[in-house]
């Protein structure tokens, strides 16, 4: 889930950019530093909305940039257990698909993938043995989270299921409703 969320730093503004304008020269300096960084608390920032408030800057001996104290709004993507996701096939593995849920890629395991025994046709698609039904790059999915890691600061692996009723290749849930 997206969310919106209001966080605290202290902000280094280096002696280049002093005669900038500050909230722009922060919002800046925020979002290349924060976009994309992993936190456990919050998730992963995907944005920076706004910089709400600037303290006042403090300069550190012997160091030619100002410090400033920097409350800001972020937009968040934070995955949840069990919810229900959307999503795009972008890679084939030897071991399950790994599908863009957004801003991180979730990993539906071979065996999660159909009630159907698979098989790997080279990095291109996953093809049930019975059922004859073919996953492919760039199919469009729906799954459900079943597993979330923080592995680190910069890495969410989160395990996605299409076992699940109601759950699968767009393609094969409108023909289970004909």
């Amino acid at each position: 889930m997206f969310y919106e969320v209001t966080a605290e730093d202290i902000i280094r503004v280096p002696p280049n950019m002093i005669r900038k304008d500050k909230k722009e020269t922060i919002y800046n300096i925020l979002r290349s530093s924060y976009i994309g960084i992993v936190r456990k608390d919050l998730g992963i920032i995907v944005t920076i909305k706004d910089v709400d408030e600037i303290g006042e800057g403090k300069i550190v001996p012997e160091d030619g940039g100002i410090y400033y104290n920097v409350k800001f709004r972020a937009i968040v993507y934070r995955p949840e257990l069990n919810s229900l996701v959307y999503g795009v096939v972008n890679n084939i593995a030897d071991f399950g698909a790994f599908v863009n849920i957004g801003p991180l890629d979730g990993l539906a395991h071979i065996s999660q993938i159909m009630d159907d025994q698979v098989t790997v046709s080279g990095r291109e698609a996953l093809i049930g043995k019975t059922t004859k039904k073919v996953l492919k790059l760039k199919d469009v999915v729906k799954a459900r989270i079943v597993s979330i890691s923080y592995k680190d600061i910069t890495t969410i692996k989160v395990a996605l299921t299409m076992k699940q009723p109601g759950l699968g290749k767009l393609e094969w849930l409108e023909e289970k409703k004909k």
